[in-house]
Protein backbone atom coordinates (compact mmCIF):
# COMPACT_ATOMS: atom_id res chain seq x y z
CA UNK A 1 0.00 0.00 0.00
CA UNK A 2 1.35 3.44 -0.90
CA UNK A 3 2.15 5.95 1.80
CA UNK A 4 -0.66 8.55 2.21
CA UNK A 5 0.21 11.92 0.70
CA UNK A 6 2.96 10.72 -1.64
CA UNK A 7 4.40 11.75 -3.94
CA UNK A 8 4.02 15.46 -3.07
CA UNK A 9 1.99 17.54 -5.52
CA UNK A 10 1.67 21.21 -4.62
CA UNK A 11 -1.64 22.97 -5.17
CA UNK A 12 -2.00 26.75 -5.13
CA UNK A 13 -5.34 28.50 -4.69
CA UNK A 14 -5.27 32.19 -5.43
CA UNK A 15 -6.06 35.03 -7.75
CA UNK A 16 -4.96 35.50 -11.33
CA UNK A 17 -1.30 36.35 -11.57
CA UNK A 18 -0.19 34.04 -8.76
CA UNK A 19 0.23 31.17 -11.23
CA UNK A 20 2.26 33.25 -13.70
CA UNK A 21 5.53 32.06 -12.19
CA UNK A 22 8.84 32.22 -14.02
CA UNK A 23 10.06 28.71 -14.70
CA UNK A 24 6.65 27.03 -14.73
CA UNK A 25 6.81 24.53 -17.59
CA UNK A 26 4.59 21.99 -19.34
CA UNK A 27 1.49 23.99 -18.48
CA UNK A 28 -2.00 23.04 -19.52
CA UNK A 29 -5.50 24.04 -18.45
CA UNK A 30 -7.69 21.03 -17.80
CA UNK A 31 -11.27 20.59 -16.65
CA UNK A 32 -11.58 18.32 -13.63
CA UNK A 33 -15.01 16.95 -12.76
CA UNK A 34 -16.13 16.85 -9.12
CA UNK A 35 -18.81 14.91 -7.26
CA UNK A 36 -19.74 18.18 -5.56
CA UNK A 37 -20.58 20.35 -8.54
CA UNK A 38 -18.51 22.70 -10.67
CA UNK A 39 -15.14 24.06 -9.49
CA UNK A 40 -14.35 27.74 -9.89
CA UNK A 41 -12.41 27.11 -13.10
CA UNK A 42 -10.29 24.62 -14.95
CA UNK A 43 -7.07 23.64 -13.19
CA UNK A 44 -3.69 24.74 -14.48
CA UNK A 45 -1.20 21.87 -14.36
CA UNK A 46 2.52 22.55 -14.60
CA UNK A 47 5.99 21.76 -13.30
CA UNK A 48 8.46 23.98 -11.49
CA UNK A 49 11.98 22.58 -11.47
CA UNK A 50 10.52 19.12 -11.89
CA UNK A 51 7.97 19.48 -9.08
CA UNK A 52 4.35 18.90 -10.11
CA UNK A 53 2.07 21.83 -9.34
CA UNK A 54 -1.63 22.57 -9.80
CA UNK A 55 -3.15 26.07 -9.73
CA UNK A 56 -6.77 27.04 -9.20
CA UNK A 57 -8.15 30.60 -9.54
CA UNK A 58 -10.45 30.74 -6.52
CA UNK A 59 -12.89 33.20 -8.11
CA UNK A 60 -12.39 31.94 -11.66
CA UNK A 61 -10.34 33.70 -14.30
CA UNK A 62 -11.49 37.30 -14.51
CA UNK A 63 -12.82 37.14 -10.91
CA UNK A 64 -16.34 36.04 -11.87
CA UNK A 65 -17.45 34.36 -8.63
CA UNK A 66 -18.17 36.22 -5.36
CA UNK A 67 -16.96 34.67 -2.08
CA UNK A 68 -20.33 33.27 -0.98
CA UNK A 69 -20.83 31.55 -4.34
CA UNK A 70 -17.44 29.84 -4.56
CA UNK A 71 -18.03 26.09 -4.58
CA UNK A 72 -15.37 25.32 -2.00
CA UNK A 73 -16.24 21.61 -1.87
CA UNK A 74 -15.88 21.20 -5.63
CA UNK A 75 -12.59 23.12 -5.58
CA UNK A 76 -10.99 20.96 -2.90
CA UNK A 77 -12.43 17.75 -4.33
CA UNK A 78 -11.09 18.63 -7.81
CA UNK A 79 -7.63 19.36 -6.40
CA UNK A 80 -7.68 16.03 -4.57
CA UNK A 81 -8.64 14.24 -7.79
CA UNK A 82 -5.75 16.03 -9.51
CA UNK A 83 -3.35 14.41 -7.05
CA UNK A 84 -2.66 17.49 -4.90
CA UNK A 85 -1.27 16.67 -1.46
CA UNK A 86 -0.52 20.13 -0.04
CA UNK A 87 -2.34 23.41 -0.62
CA UNK A 88 -0.95 26.92 -0.45
CA UNK A 89 -3.84 29.35 -0.15
CA UNK A 90 -2.94 32.89 -1.21
CA UNK A 91 -5.51 35.62 -0.62
CA UNK A 92 -5.96 39.35 -0.11
CA UNK A 93 -7.15 40.54 3.29
CA UNK A 94 -7.70 43.55 5.50
CA UNK A 95 -5.59 44.26 8.57
CA UNK A 96 -7.06 44.48 12.05
CA UNK A 97 -3.81 45.61 13.68
CA UNK A 98 -1.73 48.77 13.42
CA UNK A 99 1.51 46.81 13.12
CA UNK A 100 0.26 44.88 10.07
CA UNK A 101 0.19 47.60 7.40
CA UNK A 102 -0.61 47.07 3.72
CA UNK A 103 2.05 44.95 2.03
CA UNK A 104 2.52 42.64 5.02
CA UNK A 105 2.16 38.87 4.56
CA UNK A 106 0.57 37.01 7.47
CA UNK A 107 1.18 33.26 7.62
CA UNK A 108 -1.94 32.50 9.64
CA UNK A 109 -2.30 29.53 11.95
CA UNK A 110 -5.82 30.05 13.34
CA UNK A 111 -9.26 30.95 12.00
CA UNK A 112 -12.54 32.23 13.33
CA UNK A 113 -15.32 31.22 10.97
CA UNK A 114 -18.14 33.77 10.77
CA UNK A 115 -19.49 32.52 7.43
CA UNK A 116 -23.02 31.12 7.39
CA UNK A 117 -24.14 30.53 3.78
CA UNK A 118 -21.66 27.87 2.67
CA UNK A 119 -21.45 24.08 2.63
CA UNK A 120 -18.74 23.31 5.18
CA UNK A 121 -18.30 19.55 5.05
CA UNK A 122 -18.02 16.76 2.53
CA UNK A 123 -19.74 14.44 4.98
CA UNK A 124 -23.40 14.35 6.02
CA UNK A 125 -26.41 12.11 6.54
CA UNK A 126 -25.43 8.54 5.77
CA UNK A 127 -21.73 9.05 6.41
CA UNK A 128 -20.71 11.19 9.39
CA UNK A 129 -17.19 12.31 10.23
CA UNK A 130 -15.62 14.72 12.72
CA UNK A 131 -12.05 15.79 11.93
CA UNK A 132 -9.80 17.48 14.48
CA UNK A 133 -9.33 21.17 13.72
CA UNK A 134 -7.58 22.50 16.82
CA UNK A 135 -4.59 23.28 14.61
CA UNK A 136 -6.24 24.04 11.24
CA UNK A 137 -3.01 24.88 9.41
CA UNK A 138 -0.20 22.47 8.62
CA UNK A 139 2.74 23.47 10.83
CA UNK A 140 5.23 22.04 8.35
CA UNK A 141 3.88 24.21 5.52
CA UNK A 142 3.76 27.27 7.78
CA UNK A 143 7.38 26.78 8.80
CA UNK A 144 8.46 26.40 5.17
CA UNK A 145 6.59 29.57 4.18
CA UNK A 146 8.22 31.51 7.01
CA UNK A 147 11.66 30.30 5.99
CA UNK A 148 11.03 31.29 2.37
CA UNK A 149 9.62 34.71 3.37
CA UNK A 150 12.70 35.42 5.46
CA UNK A 151 15.02 34.43 2.61
CA UNK A 152 13.18 36.82 0.28
CA UNK A 153 13.18 39.65 2.81
CA UNK A 154 9.38 39.92 2.76
CA UNK A 155 7.66 41.82 5.54
CA UNK A 156 5.73 39.07 7.23
CA UNK A 157 4.29 37.73 10.46
CA UNK A 158 4.38 34.06 11.38
CA UNK A 159 1.17 33.10 13.12
CA UNK A 160 -2.03 35.06 13.35
CA UNK A 161 -5.79 34.67 13.43
CA UNK A 162 -7.81 35.10 10.24
CA UNK A 163 -11.44 36.20 10.71
CA UNK A 164 -13.49 34.75 7.85
CA UNK A 165 -16.59 36.85 7.18
CA UNK A 166 -19.43 36.03 4.79
CA UNK A 167 -19.35 39.16 2.64
CA UNK A 168 -19.55 40.31 -0.07
CA UNK A 169 -19.96 43.59 1.82
CA UNK A 170 -17.11 44.73 4.02
CA UNK A 171 -17.46 45.10 7.80
CA UNK A 172 -19.30 47.77 9.69
CA UNK A 173 -17.16 49.73 12.14
CA UNK A 174 -18.90 47.95 15.03
CA UNK A 175 -18.00 44.56 13.56
CA UNK A 176 -14.44 45.62 12.85
CA UNK A 177 -13.92 46.80 16.44
CA UNK A 178 -15.52 43.58 17.73
CA UNK A 179 -13.10 41.43 15.75
CA UNK A 180 -10.18 43.53 17.01
CA UNK A 181 -11.36 42.95 20.57
CA UNK A 182 -11.21 39.21 19.87
CA UNK A 183 -7.52 39.52 19.03
CA UNK A 184 -7.91 38.76 15.31
CA UNK A 185 -5.08 39.84 13.02
CA UNK A 186 -6.61 39.92 9.55
CA UNK A 187 -10.04 39.67 7.96
CA UNK A 188 -11.05 38.07 4.67
CA UNK A 189 -13.86 36.21 2.93
CA UNK A 190 -12.34 33.08 1.44
CA UNK A 191 -10.30 30.87 3.77
CA UNK A 192 -13.32 29.24 5.35
CA UNK A 193 -14.58 26.62 4.80
CA UNK A 194 -11.55 26.06 2.55
CA UNK A 195 -9.28 25.06 5.45
CA UNK A 196 -11.91 22.77 6.99
CA UNK A 197 -12.48 20.95 3.72
CA UNK A 198 -8.76 20.54 3.08
CA UNK A 199 -8.45 18.79 6.45
CA UNK A 200 -11.38 16.48 5.64
CA UNK A 201 -9.71 15.67 2.32
CA UNK A 202 -6.46 14.79 4.14
CA UNK A 203 -4.46 17.54 2.45
CA UNK A 204 -1.90 19.81 4.07
CA UNK A 205 -3.11 23.42 4.06
CA UNK A 206 -1.50 26.76 4.80
CA UNK A 207 -2.64 30.27 4.08
CA UNK A 208 -0.74 33.41 3.18
CA UNK A 209 -2.92 36.44 3.89
CA UNK A 210 -1.64 39.42 1.92
CA UNK A 211 -2.69 42.71 3.52
CA UNK A 212 -4.06 45.27 1.05
CA UNK A 213 -5.58 47.79 3.45
CA UNK A 214 -6.63 48.50 7.01
CA UNK A 215 -10.19 47.50 7.77
CA UNK A 216 -12.69 50.26 8.54
CA UNK A 217 -11.64 50.47 12.22
CA UNK A 218 -8.57 52.50 11.24
CA UNK A 219 -8.82 56.32 11.47
CA UNK A 220 -7.14 56.67 8.06
CA UNK A 221 -9.50 54.19 6.40
CA UNK A 222 -11.46 56.91 4.57
CA UNK A 223 -8.25 58.20 3.03
CA UNK A 224 -7.52 54.90 1.29
CA UNK A 225 -7.97 55.18 -2.47
CA UNK A 226 -8.79 52.53 -5.05
CA UNK A 227 -5.51 53.36 -6.80
CA UNK A 228 -3.50 52.66 -3.65
CA UNK A 229 -5.28 49.36 -3.05
CA UNK A 230 -4.72 48.24 -6.65
CA UNK A 231 -1.04 49.16 -6.39
CA UNK A 232 -0.73 47.09 -3.20
CA UNK A 233 -2.57 44.20 -4.86
CA UNK A 234 -0.13 44.21 -7.77
CA UNK A 235 2.90 44.47 -5.49
CA UNK A 236 1.55 41.64 -3.34
CA UNK A 237 0.97 39.46 -6.41
CA UNK A 238 4.61 39.89 -7.47
CA UNK A 239 5.79 38.96 -3.99
CA UNK A 240 3.27 36.13 -3.76
CA UNK A 241 4.64 34.54 -6.93
CA UNK A 242 8.17 34.85 -5.57
CA UNK A 243 7.10 33.23 -2.30
CA UNK A 244 5.42 30.28 -4.03
CA UNK A 245 8.50 29.75 -6.19
CA UNK A 246 10.85 29.94 -3.18
CA UNK A 247 8.85 27.56 -0.99
CA UNK A 248 8.32 24.90 -3.67
CA UNK A 249 11.73 23.18 -3.30
CA UNK A 250 11.23 22.98 0.46
CA UNK A 251 7.90 21.18 0.02
CA UNK A 252 9.15 19.00 -2.82
CA UNK A 253 11.80 17.54 -0.52
CA UNK A 254 9.21 15.79 1.67
CA UNK A 255 9.38 12.01 1.83
CA UNK A 256 6.69 9.99 3.51
CA UNK A 257 3.47 11.31 4.98
CA UNK A 258 3.14 14.75 6.59
CA UNK A 259 4.67 14.87 10.06
CA UNK A 260 1.72 16.99 11.24
CA UNK A 261 -0.74 14.20 10.49
CA UNK A 262 -2.60 15.99 7.69
CA UNK A 263 -2.48 12.99 5.34
CA UNK A 264 -4.12 10.67 7.86
CA UNK A 265 -6.73 13.04 9.33
CA UNK A 266 -9.59 10.60 8.66
CA UNK A 267 -8.05 7.64 10.48
CA UNK A 268 -10.20 8.27 13.57
CA UNK A 269 -12.75 10.72 12.17
CA UNK A 270 -15.49 8.57 10.59
CA UNK A 271 -18.09 7.62 13.17
CA UNK A 272 -20.79 5.90 11.05
CA UNK A 273 -20.64 2.12 11.36
CA UNK A 274 -19.52 0.38 8.13
CA UNK A 275 -22.82 -1.46 7.69
CA UNK A 276 -24.78 1.79 8.12
CA UNK A 277 -22.91 3.85 5.55
CA UNK A 278 -24.87 5.16 2.57
CA UNK A 279 -23.43 3.62 -0.65
CA UNK A 280 -24.23 6.82 -2.56
CA UNK A 281 -22.17 8.84 -0.08
CA UNK A 282 -19.31 6.37 -0.29
CA UNK A 283 -19.29 6.78 -4.06
CA UNK A 284 -19.45 10.57 -3.80
CA UNK A 285 -16.49 10.59 -1.40
CA UNK A 286 -14.29 8.32 -3.51
CA UNK A 287 -11.56 10.96 -3.87
CA UNK A 288 -11.86 12.77 -0.55
CA UNK A 289 -12.11 9.70 1.68
CA UNK A 290 -11.38 6.77 -0.60
CA UNK A 291 -8.25 5.86 1.36
CA UNK A 292 -10.27 4.97 4.47
CA UNK A 293 -13.51 3.84 2.82
CA UNK A 294 -12.14 1.24 0.41
CA UNK A 295 -11.38 -1.17 3.19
Amino acid sequence: MSTPGTPPVIGVIGGSGIYEIDGLHNTRWQKVESSFGTPSDELLFGELDGQKMVFLPRHGRGHRIPPSEVNFRANIDALKRAGVTEILSVSACGSLKEDLPPGTFVICDQFIDRTFARDKSFFGAGLVAHVALGDPVCTRLGDALEEAAKALGLKHQRRGTYLAMEGPQFSTQAESHLYRSWGCDVIGMTNMPEAKLAREAEMCYATVAMVTDFDCWHPDHDHVTVDSIIKTLLDNADKGRALVKAVTPKLAARSGRCSSGCHTALDTAIITAPDARDPAMIKKLDAVAGRVLKG
